[in-house]
């Protein structure tokens, strides 16, 4: 057991021996995927829990980001005597591929040496669980306690319910959506546009020659406003109000020109200029395509025909928790109450609640005390 109030931290690199093979047909390769891991896996290896993350994420979630120095996205959540509990758990949170934080992503090197760019193949949620599931093999893990995730993060847990739904014991599923919406869609289309239309762009090859150079190049002013545009997603108007309202910022009176005027549209552009120092734009793009492909119900059709959700779920014994937030108009209620359903008429073990809280989307990782019970009660 780790000393008090003290986690135990490792950061690694796994590369896989072989191809990994895409719902698109092609495979991919060379891969490389990039993990941190907190507490010890005990004899049994039968106390790992893989925390899945979203979009703008990564494997730092309870540790500081390298890029940033800030605390991890979900330090709250995961350490001793936390929800998640160190002391209890071996807790692992591996980068998806296709992002930019040391897994395979379009700004690594393909065997070419070169970056990827727009050669990097197009990924599915699914792909990046196929990922994930090399890793648990790697590490000699049959079938781990539980998998939790958030928004995107909750989509990869609900792609191990339905393709592995013997490798754990216990899925929870935080403020997601068994398929994207066509809303959903077009916010994203929204803010690829914004990056495609960035003359900086250059049809996705704006890397240096060298993928170790530090330099930042890119379409960063495009990258700033898809970030901006999905931003906005994940607050409620009730939070916006109340933290922002109409309230000018740094200054007595109107400009009447085009600076930022309002607290809100400083803290917008904030926003959008910080995401552009930890994050690739090419990454942007083929994470939120994988998002919206996504559609659970469809992967499980038959003979060119969509299938049904509860046909997704066929083969799921493990215990599920959905968990959805009144103030998140991302991923409504509906949505969560729609995999509660199929769960349970696929015969699996479901819980279904839906907290109050005033933040939105981004609910999941603030501070609701009543999530934190629930995370710690299931698990």
């Amino acid at each position: 057991m780790a000393d008090a109030g003290i986690i135990h931290t490792e950061g690694h690199v796994l590369t896989l021996a072989q191809p990994l093979l895409l719902d698109s047909g092609r495979s991919l390769a060379p891969v490389e995927i990039a993990y941190q891991t907190y507490g010890r896996l005990n004899a049994a290896k039968d106390n790992a829990i893989l925390v899945c993350h979203a979009l703008t994420g990564d494997q730092h979630l309870a540790s500081p980001h390298p890029k940033t120095g800030k605390p991890g996205w979900w330090q709250r959540v995961v350490g001793p005597g936390l929800p998640i509990d160190t002391d209890r758990f071996f807790v692992i949170c591996s980068n998806v591929i296709g992002s930019c934080m040391g897994s395979s992503g379009p700004s690594s090197a393909a065997e070419d040496g070169a970056p990827f760019a727009m050669r990097f193949p197009v990924i599915t949620i699914r792909d990046m669980v196929r990922a994930q599931v090399a890793l648990i093999d790697h590490l000699g893990i049959d079938r781990l306690h539980g998998l939790v995730g958030g928004s995107m993060g909750g989509m990869q847990v609900l792609s191990w319910a339905a393709n592995w739904p013997e490798r754990f014991g216990a899925a929870l599923v935080l403020a997601s959506a068994a398929r994207h919406s066509a809303q959903n869609i077009a916010f994203h289309e929204v803010g690829r546009q914004a990056i495609m239309a960035d003359p900086e762009w250059k049809g996705g090859d704006y890397y240096s020659a060298s993928v170790d150079d530090p330099r930042k190049v890119g379409p960063e002013s495009g990258l700033a406003v898809a970030r901006m545009a999905a931003h906005i997603t994940y607050l409620s108007e009730q939070g916006l109000t109340e933290k922002f309202g109409r309230r000018l910022q740094d200054r007595e009176a109107k400009t009447f020109g085009f600076d930022a005027d309002f607290q809100v549209e400083s803290y917008l552009r904030y926003q959008g200029l910080a995401f552009t120092d930890r994050f690739d734009a090419n990454s942007y793009l083929y994470i939120t395509r994988a998002m919206d492909y996504f559609d659970l119900a469809e992967e499980h059709g038959a003979n060119g025909k969509p299938g049904s959700l509860a046909e997704a779920f066929a083969g799921l014994k493990a215990r599920m928790c959905l968990v959805s937030f009144d103030t998140d108009w991302l991923y409504p209620t509906s949505e969560s109450r729609r995999i509660a359903y199929a769960v349970n008429a696929a015969g699996a073990p479901v819980s279904f609640v839906e907290l109050s809280a005033p933040f939105g989307h981004d609910s999941f990782l603030l501070d609701v005390p009543a999530l934190d019970r629930v995370i710690a009660g299931f698990l």
